[in-house]
C-alpha cells in the first residue's frame, strides 16, 4: 500500500484477521495493520485523535454490534473519513450486500476464498491496485 500508513483491518473473526495479517506479510506490505472486531470499534479507533487516517480500510460485513454495511454507512456521512477507500473483504456473496456496499462507495468488494493461496492472490490484488492508483493526499 501507498506511503507507511496504516491499513485498518475491521474484522470480527481473529482467524481471518491472521490470515490477512499473514497475506500481507507475504507480499511484503510492511504498512502497520490495525485490526478492530467491529464497526463500532472501528469508528471509536478513527474519531480518535491520536490516530492518523489509514490508507485504506479493509472492512468485512458480518460482524456483531455494528456491522459493515453500518460502518461504512457512517464514515461515508463524514467528511474527514468519507475519502478513505474501503474495500469490503467478505464471505457474503449476496447481491443485495454487494449492491448496498456499492451504493455507499466502497472502492471494491471481493469476496474471501477458502484456500488460502488465493486469499494471498486477493490481497496482492487489492495491493497492487492501490499502490498504482493516483488517490488524493
Amino acid at each position: 500500500m501507498k506511503g507507511m500508513k496504516t491499513i485498518l483491518l475491521v474484522e470480527d473473526d481473529r482467524v481471518d484477521a491472521m490470515t490477512v495479517k499473514r497475506a500481507l506479510k507475504a507480499i511484503h506490505v510492511n504498512n502497520p495493520l490495525v485490526v478492530m472486531g467491529n464497526g463500532e470499534e472501528g469508528l471509536a479507533w478513527l474519531h480518535d485523535g491520536g490516530n492518523d487516517l489509514p490508507c485504506i480500510i479493509l472492512l468485512d460485513l458480518n460482524m456483531p454490534r455494528m456491522n459493515g454495511i453500518e460502518f461504512l454507512d457512517a464514515i461515508k456521512k463524514e467528511d474527514r473519513l468519507r475519502t478513505i477507500p474501503v474495500v469490503i473483504l467478505t464471505t457474503s456473496k449476496d447481491e443485495l450486500d454487494r449492491a448496498r456496499s456499492f451504493d455507499l462507495g466502497v472502492a471494491g468488494y471481493m469476496v474471501k476464498p477458502v484456500d488460502y493461496v488465493q486469499f494471498v492472490d486477493v490481497i496482492r490484488t487489492i495491493n497492487l491496485y492501490w499502490t498504482l492508483s493516483e488517490l488524493p493526499v
